[in-house]
């Protein structure tokens, strides 16, 4: 598989091999590729033009043409957004925390400010992520969405905040103050960025899902919970040409490392 990330154990002339691999892929060669230094954030970068140096933040908006954004992924949410009307796209990185800070709504909120954008008109694209099978996460993630979403119980697999009342604690014969943590649920970090696409106004329609799990398909996809630090990345683009609009979800093809 191409990995499409500057990781420690693959070296950088390798990936920048890779990219030029995948852009050629997309016959996209002539474009630049714009990307971010991702921190699981909700910042929201806006471009009017080819960047000199990377933005900080976890999503990208423009309307510029031969700029191709990207995201990239090894178990989070890529999200692809455009407005045919508008000419205008968007790559957004969702983790749990980005998915808590609602990112994908805080970009279509700066579409709609930046480039007039109606929510109605736009298409989107959530590529491969980790599944609501795989994902476990702590209680304390589930009492965070739960304080932010009166929907959040439809995303996990039973919502468990570590708060709930154990009435036969003494049974396990730990002292007071000593009982085992509460065990992880499981989150579907798809659902919910699905459904904050719908309340920001998109039509159902005009949303697409992709039921790839990174951590089910280790021999198609990269999984940082699965492998760990010595996963790739994969990469989700899209842009803009003068006449067309070119976009890709990043699964990565089945060739080593050059």
């Amino acid at each position: 598989m191409l990995n499409l990330g500057f990781t420690e154990w693959d070296a950088r002339e390798n990936v920048q091999q890779n990219r030029k691999l995948f852009q050629s892929a997309l016959a996209a060669g002539d474009l630049t590729l714009v990307s971010l230094k991702q921190f699981h954030s909700d910042v929201v970068c806006v471009f009017f033009s080819a960047p000199h140096e990377m933005c900080s933040g976890d999503a990208s908006i423009s309307q510029t043409p031969n700029l191709l954004l990207s995201i990239q992924t090894a178990d989070c949410v890529p999200i692809l957004l455009l407005d045919p009307k508008k000419r205008v796209v968007a790559a957004v990185h969702a983790g749990w925390r980005g998915t808590l800070q609602r990112i994908v709504e805080k970009t279509i909120g700066r579409m709609k400010m930046e480039f007039k954008t109606d929510p109605s008109d736009l298409l989107a694209a959530i590529g491969p992520a980790i599944g609501g099978c795989c994902y476990e996460v702590g209680t304390e993630v589930a009492a965070a969405f739960l304080s932010q979403f009166p929907n959040a119980p439809e995303w996990f697999d039973e919502l468990r905040t570590g708060d709930e009342p154990n009435p036969l604690q003494w049974l396990n014969q730990f002292p007071p103050g000593h009982q085992p943590p509460p065990k992880s649920v499981r989150l579907d970090l798809r659902k919910a960025n699905r459904a904050q696409l719908l309340s920001a106004g998109l039509s159902q329609k005009n949303i697409f899902v992709s039921n790839l799990c990174t951590a089910c398909r280790p021999d198609l996809l990269f999984s940082y919970r699965k492998h760990g630090s010595e996963t790739g990345r994969m990469m989700s683009v899209i842009g803009i040409r003068a006449k067309k609009i070119i976009r890709a979800l990043g699964i990565p093809a089945k060739n080593n490392s050059v």
